[in-house]
Order: C-alpha cells, then structure tokens, then sequence
C-alpha cells in the first residue's frame, strides 16, 4: 500500500480524501476504491460525542479513534489534531500518539482553545510565532519523515486574507509537508493561495456543504494547484439524512418493512464487513 509521502510526492497525482469517523465508513471508503482517508475532529465530535465541533473531543478519543481505524483498514490515514491539545509539550504528545496509533498525517491549526470549526464564525488566533514554535515541535516529535505535518491557519476569517497568506509563508519555513488555508471565500482566493504556494509544497483544500469556500469538484480543485482535496464532513452528514428518514419511518410504521428497499439485508452487510474471510480464517485455527 503506497503511504501518503509517496503520494504527494507525485505532482501529477490529484488526491482525494473522503471523510471518515470510525472502521465501518472507512471499509466503506476504502471498498469505493479511494487511495487516502480523512479523520476530521469535528465528526469524532457528532458521532461519538452527539455534540458540536467546539473543541470537546480529547486527545485519546482522536487516538482511539485512529487505532480501531488503522487496524480495519491499510489506507493512509490523515487525522485532525485541531489544536494538538495545548502548547508545544502537548503537540509533541500528540504526534507520537498518532503516529503510534497508525495515522500518516496530523493536521495542526493555529486557533485558541477551545476551537471552532473552520466555518463557523467567532473565531480566535494564537499569535503566528507560537504556531511556528508547535510546527517545529512536531517535526522534532515524529519518529519518521513518513509522517506528515499538515499546518492549516484560520487567519482569513479574524486577520484578513493577507495575513493568512504570511501565516502560511511562515508555518511553511517552519517545516509544514502540506499548507491548508481554511476557509478561502472566493475562487480569487484561491487562486492566490495556489499562486503564491503551489510550486512549493502541497496544498490542502477543503470542501464543507454549506460551509465558506465555494464548493467544486476535485479534479477542478487539482487543476487549480491543490493537490489534496478533502471532504471531511460529508459522510456525517448523508448519514444524518439516512437516519433521520429511518427512524421516522420505524416511528410512523412500527415495520422496517416500508424502509426495506433502502436498507442492505442481513447478509449483505455481513459480506462487506468481511464475515466470511473471518470465519474462513477462524476455522484454519480449530
């Protein structure tokens, strides 16, 4: 399986990460054929906490998280480390459990804690020169080269888009692997952040249903320099669709039976999530 280094190291490759948030959407993504995965905070923080991204979720449920995902699936995985959980000391903590846990990229941003999604307005910055410090802290904390540091800066939002654009100048001199301005609110914009940082290292873009950055395909997204391109949410959020059509039906019907065509059956699910391999496999050990 190629890691994701290796991936970003060919510019002529465009890479697509869904979203993923725990090892059954990840089967899900890897079966559909993708060559990365995403693992975003603020789905660790809908789907297994019910609650908003707001900084709730700790360290070790991202790192718990990771484990169950790495030992389902063989796909490079990036993980949001929001804010690495504190100041350097804590960033350093966190590669190393990430990195132990299997992930192959943390995604480090330069908010105050508690954090906010990257669309959602209110907003606020540490000064850029202590997310220099937390970037350098990273690349001394991994164990390999592999493992990829991803700055993002949320700076559009609360310092204007040319400080944002410096941020990243600067969290790039520090040894970021990938650049992700969050937020961009215009393909103008974009166009700037792909002028300025395309030809220098990999830029990350991130697409959000309803979210600040028009929304456009990947392959639009690679041709205009952004060579990873995320949708971190959107597995959460047809999921929410899914299940609220489901339970209602259950409610009004008292029956699955109205809601069957939409449903895998008993075996179906079964055979995606490899029962047959296991109990193959578990009978070579009678």
């Amino acid at each position: 399986m190629t890691d994701l280094k290796t991936l970003l190291a060919d510019p002529a490759r465009g890479i697509v990460a869904p979203g993923v948030y725990d090892p059954f959407t990840a089967l899900l993504a890897e079966q559909a054929g993708f060559d990365c995965l995403y693992l975003s905070g603020a789905s660790i923080a809908y789907t297994r906490l019910g609650r908003p991204d707001i900084g709730l979720v700790s360290v070790s449920e991202v790192i718990a998280t990771i484990e169950l995902i790495t030992d389902r699936v063989g796909l490079p995985l990036i993980v949001d480390g929001d804010t690495g959980f504190g100041n350097a000391m804590n960033v350093q903590r966190t590669v190393r459990g990430f990195e132990r846990a299997g992930a192959q990229a943390i995604q480090l941003e330069d908010q105050s804690f508690p954090k906010r999604c990257g669309h959602l307005a209110g907003k606020k910055l540490i000064p850029a020169q202590e997310m220099v410090g937390k970037i350098r802290a990273a690349v001394d904390a991994r164990q390999s080269d592999r493992f990829q540091i991803i700055a993002r800066t949320d700076a559009i939002a609360v310092e204007g888009f040319e400080a944002a654009l410096e941020r990243a100048g600067m969290y790039a001199d520090a040894g970021a692997d990938v650049l992700f301005i969050e937020a961009p609110r215009s393909l103008e914009h974009m166009a700037q952040i792909a002028e300025r940082f395309a030809g220098r290292l990999p830029l990350l873009a991130n697409m959000v249903e309803g979210g600040q950055t028009p929304m456009g395909s990947a392959e639009a997204l690679h041709a205009r320099g952004f060579r990873l391109v995320i949708f971190p949410g959107g597995i959460a959020r047809a999921m929410l669709r899914q299940g609220q059509a489901y339970y209602a039906s259950l409610k009004a019907n008292g029956s699955n039976a109205p809601f069957q065509d939409r449903m895998a059956l008993f075996d179906e699910l079964n055979e995606v999530i490899g029962l047959p391999e296991m109990l193959e496999t578990a009978a070579t050990y009678e």
